[in-house]
């Protein structure tokens, strides 16, 4: 009977870490199946390395059934300790997770490695134990057995990593077959390659150029967010292996660390290179500004001699990729300087009379040699998108397109999904929605906007900015402070992590009263849809990803 009882005790252990490790593997693929960047997260909170739970349950179970160790029973103690084990083990309740789990065909071939590998340590433990005599102690026996099985457990996200590096071999000879497939489509198409990076403003001046491009031209861009080398190859084996009209391939190039860019441009070498921000996204992966720019200079370094620079000049980072003189044509924009100025500076396409209105921007593009310019009116909101719209109609018009054939496109372009989309909802509340990511400049744009309604109540719901590393605490009390200027009622979504706001919003003459901090965005929606009223406006700044 004893022996059965501690396989039961072994096989509820075992179950449990498989259940957690299957709870990790959506972080763990959120994290892009990098093992530094998901430790680092697992690391960060203890209740995620360490839950109490499962800790506490077995600690009690140890307790009463030492308590009980010389009763008459001897299987009685054991009992208590399974008991414990399932009280440890049984997933706690989850909250509505935001990004939906992918049962990837990788996914599935990591989950079959980890729980592989899991099951080899588990093995290889109790065959440990099985040398100690311990003779007919069957208590301590159950506990030592018990005992492995907690640390088991905890140690379910080592074995996810374990199966990724198990897996690595297969997973190496899978990607190379996927990239070279990609290359060789690319290859036969032969479209003209135009690559875009930055620290912020990628997707939408993709998604804009391409809509720009498509006056003339047949355009294809990496769709969403596909920025990194395995997401556009993933987009060029689905979309383009049997499409062989595309003329323009846009490829949104992201980076979390030096060298990322390089390989991309492997794949999908540019012909023109758009580079839009270089600012402190994902600073404290970078380390610093500097990295960042390096960084986002490697597409401008894969350019041919006889290639496309377009570079933003008011970004003192990018300003420096212009100045180092590669390649030999260079074309800048600016929403900063005057004509004059401009034409001192040499740099090719100016913004003038910007003006900001609920109905969306205008402004005057010109292009200083030549004096050519038109009038741009758009329904997209925030000035920001003057210098991502004026680094489209540099690009688009260097490739041939008129500049009246652009500035009529404009006029119908939409912005990308959660980037200032602005919609009315049924009960005549406006929502803004700014979710997908926040930057220390997109965030000046949003509250601007959120400022042009004029009627009405003016709600923020943020969680604030992350990954600005030393910048985090100086850049979310700018945030702060601008919040008090533009909104009346502001719902910040985490104690912690918000503090820098609430201290900045404290500083100034804003009602206290309007202030509030809440643990969930669902609060923040239940309390909007609770007390705002036709003419009303909500804006949603940043949505942070479950990892958070």
């Amino acid at each position: 009977m004893s022996e059965i009882l501690l396989a039961v005790l072994a096989a509820v252990w075992l179950i449990g870490a498989w259940l957690r490790v299957y709870r990790q593997a959506r972080f763990y693929q959120i994290e892009e199946y990098m093992n530094e960047r998901y430790l680092r997260w697992m690391l960060g909170d203890r209740s995620r390395s360490l839950p109490s739970r499962p800790i506490a349950a077995w600690i009690l179970g140890l307790a009463i059934g030492s308590l009980l160790a010389e009763a008459p029973n001897g299987v009685v103690p054991q009992m208590v300790i399974i008991i414990a084990a399932l009280v440890a083990v049984v997933p706690p309740r989850q909250h509505e997770f935001k990004q939906a789990f992918a049962a990837t065909a990788r996914m599935k071939r990591l989950l079959a490695g980890a729980w592989l590998a899991s099951v080899l340590g588990f093995a290889a433990a109790l065959a440990a134990l099985n040398t100690i005599q311990l003779g007919e102690l069957n208590f301590v026996l159950a506990f030592a057995v018990s005992a492995i099985g907690l640390i088991h457990f905890l140690a379910a996200p080592l074995w996810l990593i374990a199966g990724n590096l198990l897996l690595q071999p297969v997973e190496s000879a899978l990607r190379r077959r996927y990239l070279r497939q990609a290359a060789d489509t690319l290859d036969q198409i032969k479209p003209k390659i135009i690559g875009i990076t930055g620290s912020y403003g990628k997707t939408t001046t993709k998604n804009f150029l391409r809509d720009i491009l498509g006056v003339r031209y047949r355009a294809y861009a990496t769709p969403k967010s596909f920025n990194t080398l395995m997401g556009i190859s993933l987009a060029i084996n689905r979309d383009l292996a049997d499409d062989y009209r595309c003329e323009y391939f846009i490829s949104e190039m992201g980076a979390y660390v030096e060298g990322e860019i390089d390989r991309i441009c492997q794949l999908t070498p540019p012909d023109i290179a758009i580079v839009t921000e270089v600012g402190p996204q994902h600073l404290e992966r970078f380390g610093s500004l500097d990295n960042i720019r390096r960084a986002k200079y490697e597409i401008v370094k894969n350019l041919p001699a006889d290639g496309v620079a377009v570079l933003n000049w008011d970004n003192p980072y990018v300003r420096a990729m212009a100045e180092a003189g590669y390649p030999k044509t260079i074309i800048t924009v600016s929403r900063e300087l005057t004509a004059e100025a401009a034409q001192e500076q040499g740099i090719t396409w100016i913004a003038s009379e910007v003006k900001a209105t609920l109905g969306g921007l205008s402004f005057t593009a010109t292009h200083s040699s030549s004096g050519e310019r038109a009038l741009i009116t758009t329904e997209v909101v925030g000035e920001h998108n003057v210098t991502n719209l004026l680094l489209c109609i540099a690009a688009a018009y260097h490739e041939g397109i008129p500049l009246r054939d652009i500035a009529r496109r404009i006029r119908s372009l939409q912005p990308a999904e959660s980037r200032l989309v602005v919609k009315q909802t049924a009960a005549g509340i406006t929502i803004i929605n700014d979710a997908y990511s926040a930057n220390p400049k997109g965030v000046v744009s949003a509250l601007q906007v959120l400022g042009l309604h004029e009627t009405g109540a003016r709600l923020l719901i943020t969680p604030g900015m992350i990954e600005l590393g030393d910048l985090h605490e100086a850049e979310n009390r700018k945030l702060g402070l601008l919040a008090a200027r533009y909104a009346t009622d502001i719902i910040l979504v985490g104690k912690m992590r918000t503090q820098p706001i609430v201290d900045a919003i404290h500083s100034t003459s804003f009602d206290r009263s309007r202030l509030r901090v809440v643990e969930t965005l669902q609060e923040s929606v239940d309390w909007y849809q609770r007390n705002l009223k036709a003419g009303d406006t909500v804006l949603f700044l940043n949505d942070l990803p479950d990892t958070y």
